[in-house]
Formats: structure tokens, sequence, C-alpha cells
């Protein structure tokens, strides 16, 4: 879509990160008139740290994004270059994909589905003013002193606003290296009431892949199987490149130790908090000094390049530190590096301002997503986006808000978690945080929340009939080992050679897959009823099959687990907001009357979440709710 030259929009989309990229696209297949202003069109979506998608709990909220229509599932599997499938040992409420993409290609992808999408239009420009009328938005200014007018505008400025970079003891104003800083837009939305305050964040070395000795490394090499990010990609089409083990050693920690002064996280230049899960190599030792080694991962950055990312070392140390302690290291004794390590600090606004639709509390018509809400990842982010893409759009066309309860979506625990609780150091989604992950799988992504796209009209009509397809075939599967008994003379000649104890007495065929020895797979060679009901899936036959198996041999917990989110959904269905005068509640603690007041919670299942709010004030109220 071109630039019209009237400026006026439905929904404005400032920084064309993760968040910004899902949020635009979102808004725009909805049917909001939308722009994406970005600082540099080449960098559309750019992976500023690791070039990799996914992980523990990431990897889940990259299949919801996918399950409700956003991109960043499919621009994954395009341009993925290795692919895991994490903790595959354990249950698969804890499974994670995660995959290592070609940076290049991965934000090319993202910039020319953005400039394909109806409805959207992209603007190269700075923004510079927040514009607010009567605690309303009406658009934004930005410093080529272009008016953009919009109902709803949604800022995604990621690591930008009044970015600081740290390199030793060199700090250069930036977003990230090279790139400049947005200096008064923050200030443009604070002055309207909106706390901020700063974080850190860091990201390692780049190193020339040709000067590593592969030879003195592990190699990890990836998954060749049918596992994916998204419901309709039918594979990876790019070579399958291999990731690198190493670590550091005593020597390497020598070197750093004795530049550990000019460090800028350690001797004080640097006041904000960074990443507790992602710590620098600085930080590392400072909380291990009795470690000996720490694991590295080195990690391609795409096919045409010699590019290699150095996980496990982010570090704002002194470049000649960094490089000599680097050498310390046999694989790297001839090391050559791009760039160095460095540290950056960036303002965040407090998302207790913010309600569950991610639009402020203190502005109608703003929204905020990504790591300006305190965030940490390109997931967490695109998460965000797309749900603050799909509200902008409902609040222009007089829908209302899409909100995602926890038992839902790890996204609805994200967002519940930053607006109840807030930060103090940068979130990162755990599959610890979400206390109904056994519903929350990857596998389940597309039931739990495809229905939501097609509602918002996110999933075209070829996706819709592969969705409701897909969940007939396991309506069908799951009915035929619910009704199949399987004889003892059927399975006892093969129980030996399967790992599993005879049958004493015949049974249904979804009791017998309880069996941890037992799997759809091994129990088809020897049941052929079974291999039939199989071979009648003709698309998408290997992710229905585990979907349905992992339905069947978990449904003790999956049931229990679905009993407790129903309870706790009653309290959701209790709104309190504007219900109580918190000072006035004496029977509250003092430490509950200013969090209630504060945060103003718009149900008492998110008030029993606030910290510092005890189940004995949540009985207060709900007392005081029945009176």
């Amino acid at each position: 879509m071109k630039m019209k030259a009237d400026f006026q929009f439905d929904v404005l989309v400032v920084g064309a990160g993760h968040a910004g990229c899902e949020a635009a696209h979102a808004a725009a297949r909805m049917g909001a008139k939308t722009c994406l202003i970005t600082m540099d069109m080449e960098k559309i979506a750019q992976m500023s740290c690791n070039p990799a998608v996914g992980g523990i709990a990431k990897g889940q909220i990259v299949r919801e994004i996918d399950a409700l229509g956003g991109m960043m599932g499919v621009v994954t599997d395009e341009t993925a270059i290795q692919f895991r499938m994490l903790n595959l040992s354990k249950g698969p409420a804890m499974w994670s994909p995660r995959a290592q993409c070609d940076r290049m290609r991965f934000s090319a992808k993202w910039r020319e589905i953005l400039e394909n999408t109806d409805n959207l239009c992209l603007w190269q420009d700075q923004a510079e003013e927040l514009l607010v009328e009567n605690n309303t938005v009406v658009g934004v200014r930005t410093i080529w002193n272009v008016t953009f007018s919009a109902q709803a505008v949604i800022v995604t400025a990621g690591t930008f606003l009044n970015g600081l970079l740290h390199v030793g003891h060199n700090h250069i104003p930036g977003g990230r290296i090279s790139e400049p800083a947005s200096l008064h837009f923050s200030e443009s939305i604070s002055c309207h009431g909106i706390t901020t305050g700063r974080l850190k964040t860091g990201t390692p070395v780049r190193i020339d892949g040709r000067s590593i000795d592969f030879s003195l490394l592990e190699e990890q090499q990836g998954d060749n199987d049918f596992h994916r990010f998204s419901y309709i990609t039918e594979g990876r089409s790019l070579p399958q490149l291999s990731c690198w083990i190493g670590s550091t050693n005593k020597d390497v920690h020598d070197v750093l130790e004795k530049g550990m002064k000019d460090s800028p996280l350690y001797n004080g230049e640097i006041q904000s908090t960074g990443p507790r899960y992602c710590p620098s190599i600085e930080t590392k030792l400072h909380t291990f000094p009795d470690k000996q080694q720490h694991p590295l991962f080195i990690e391609p950055e795409g096919t045409n390049t010699h590019e290699y990312y150095l996980n496990g070392f982010s570090s704002s140390m002194p470049l000649d530190v960094q490089l000599e302690g680097l050498k310390q290291i046999p694989a790297f004794r001839n090391l050559v590096i791009y760039r160095p390590g460095y540290a950056i600090e960036y303002d965040y606004f407090d998302p207790t301002l913010l309600n569950h639709s991610l639009e402020s509390k203190k502005v109608r018509g703003l929204f905020l997503a990504g790591q300006v809400n305190g965030t940490t990842g390109y997931e967490e982010a695109a998460g965000q986006g797309l749900v603050a893409g799909i509200n902008a759009a409902c609040m222009i066309q007089g829908r209302d808000p899409f909100v995602m309860k926890r038992d839902e979506s790890y996204i609805g625990v994200l967002i519940d978690d930053l607006v109840t609780k807030g930060v103090d150091e940068p979130y990162r989604m755990f599959t610890s945080r979400a206390e109904f992950r056994i519903l929350l799988r990857q596998d389940n992504a597309d039931a739990r929340l495809t229905p939501y796209g097609i509602h918002y009209g996110l999933i075209d009509e070829k996706r819709k009939e592969m969705f409701e397809k897909k969940q007939e075939n396991i309506r069908q599967l799951l009915s035929f080992c619910k009704e199949y008994s399987v004889a003892t003379d059927k399975i006892n000649p093969s129980a030996e050679s399967m790992g599993t104890a005879p049958l004493l007495h015949g049974m249904k065929l979804d009791a017998l897959l309880v069996r941890p020895e037992l799997n759809f797979k091994n129990l088809s060679e020897i049941i052929p009823e079974l291999s039939e009901q199989i071979n009648l899936i003709d698309t998408q036959r290997e992710e229905t099959v585990e979907a349905a198996e992992i339905e069947l041999k978990y449904h003790g917990y999956i049931d229990r687990e679905r009993q407790l989110a129903e309870k706790m959904n009653r309290l959701e269905n209790i709104r309190i907001r504007g219900k109580f005068n918190y000072k006035e509640l004496t029977h509250l603690s003092m430490e509950s009357r200013q969090k209630l007041e504060r945060i103003d919670p718009e149900t008492l299942a998110e008030a029993s979440r606030i910290p510092g709010v005890s189940p004995s004030d949540i009985n207060v109220l709900l007392v005081l709710m029945h009176r």
C-alpha cells in the first residue's frame, strides 16, 4: 500500500521490531488503516541479539502467535538453519521448539510480508512526540516534522528510548550498535503520568567463523523431523547448519578478572538492572567465583555469511579485554571478530499502568508492547505486539477488548504478570511462570487459540479448513481408541519386545496407551485397524497423531488441571474495578490497600495475583462483594 499524502490513519505503530511487525500486520489484517513508522526500513524485525527464535516457554509463545494468525512462526520456518525440540526427555508440557535463523533472510521475509499486507503503509522516520488531547491519543509528530493523526498509537520502540551503549569506558547514545537512540519520544509519553524506569541488556561479540578451529569444539546438530513452528508451513527449505559447543576456562577468567575494574557493570557506570536469566560473563564470574568454566554456544548467523554469534559471552568490558580473554580458549587462538559485545541501557514504562488489552490506563488509545513494557526476548515482544494490534483495531471498530486468561496461553500469563505484578528486572518467560502449563503445551496451541484468530479475521478460509479438519481427525482418532478393545492375544506376543508387561485381560486401546512404553507407532505395527485409522489422516498426519497421543497419555493430569483452572476462573468473573475506595478498607493491610489503589485490578482473580495482596485480603473483598 502506498503512502497517502494526508497522513491520516486508524492505527500508528512506532517501531518495526518483532512487536511492531506483529502489531501492524494484525491491525491491518483486521481492516484498520495502519502505518508502521520505523527508523530504518533495512532493519525491520532485526534480530538485535541472538539470531534464534523459541526456546524454553518462548517456543510455546511462537506457536501461540502462529495459532492466532501472527507471522513469527511462518518467518522462522522459512528462514530456519537449525531446528531443535528442547526438553524431549521431559513431559510434553515442557517440550519447547527452538530454531536458529538466517538473520538477513528473517528481516527480508518480514519486510516482504509487510509490504504486501493490505491496509498497511511503511514510513521511514523517527517518532519525536506523542500527540495527546484530553488524555486521548490523536497522533504522532516525527523528527522530520511530519504529523500523523490516528485514533490509536502502539509504541514498540524496543531499546531505542534514550538508549545508551557501553563498551568499557566508552558510552554512546544508541538503540543498537551503530544506530541512533530516540532521545525525546520517551519524555513525550511520561509527561502524561506514565512512570518510566531504566533497564539494561547486553549482547556478545560477533565472530568471523574462518578464525575458529571447529575441530576443538563439540558439534551440535539439529533435528530432522516433522516439528516446526507454524501450523501451515510444510518444512524447512534452507540448508541446515550445525551449532558448536565450547567453554571458558581458568585462563579466560583470569584475564576477565583483571579487567573487571573497567567493566561499566562493576565500576558504577551502569546503575540499571539487567536480565537475571541471561547474565553477562562478568556477572557469571562475580556470582559463581568457584566455577572453573562456563558453557559457550557458537551459532551461525546465516547461510551466506561467516558471522557467528557467541552465546554465553554477553559482555560490556573493554574491547581488548574481551578479545584477550576469548583468545585463551584453544578454538579461538586466532580469533577475529566483527564487533565487540556491548551493554545497553534504555527506558521502559511501568506495565502496571496498562490494562490487559495493553492500552494505557492514563491515555486513551495509547498501547505499549514489547521491551518498552520491561520484557526481554523477541518472542515476548511479538506476543505483546500481536495482542496490542488486535486490541487497537478492536478499539477503532467498537469491539470488546481481546484478553486471554492464564489458562488459555503463555501470552495471557505474560501480560497478566506484567499488568498485575510489574517488573523490577527484564521479564523473561519460563514454563514455571504458568500454573496451568499442562494445558498450555506447544502441540495444542492451535486448538486453544485458532478460534480466536478466526473470530478476529486473522485466519483465512484455507487455513480455517485445515484447522477444522485436523481437529476432526484428532477427535476421530481419540474416539477410535476409546472404543477399540485390545485382546490379550493381540498384544501379549509382542509385549516383551516392546518392554511392557503382558495383559491379564483385554482392555480399551486408550487405557493401553497410558503405558509409557507404548505409543501409536509401535502399536500400529501389531494392530492393523489402528494403522488403517492413522492412514486415513491425509494432511498434518504426524502432528495430528502426536497431539492425540498426548491427550490420551496425560488425560488424567489434563483433566485435573482444567478443573483447577475452572475454579480460578470463577474469581475472574467477579469484577471489582470501581467498586471500592481501597483507602477506606481498614480491614486490608496497608500494603494491600496501596497496591490495589495503584493497580486498580479489574477482577478479584487479578487482585489475588498482586504481590502483597494476601489470601485474607481477598476473602475480605469477597465478603464485601457479597454484601
